[in-house]
């Protein structure tokens, strides 16, 4: 199971890699730098910036936002599907109990 970074030090990660990012040649060697600073595993690093970006409109993608309603409806998705089969199998086993031809 990954372990659980604080919101926090998160978003002082990005902040470092946003403000300090022209003086590296690219946005990887930034992430790098700050990642070595901080502890962090340097793709996290990277995410981070990334999907920050997405939220602000300065790449395209999709957003936190937009990501977690997608979640919530695939998980109601899943469930309503769970149900629905439920549904079926009473109807077609009560179906079989009214049947004046199984009597």
């Amino acid at each position: 199971m990954p372990k659980k970074i604080d919101a926090e030090l998160r978003s002082r990660a990005v902040r470092l890699v946003t403000e300090h990012q022209q003086e590296y040649p690219s946005l990887t060697a930034a992430c790098l730098a700050v990642s070595r600073q901080l502890g962090i595993g340097q793709e996290s690093v990277r995410r981070w910036v990334r999907q920050a970006q997405v939220d602000s409109g300065q790449r395209e993608g999709v957003t936190s936002s937009e990501a977690e309603q997608i979640r919530k409806l695939k998980a109601e998705n899943r469930r309503l599907r769970e149900d629905v089969a439920v549904l079926k199998a009473a109807t077609a086993f009560f179906a079989g109990e009214l049947d004046p031809r199984s009597r």
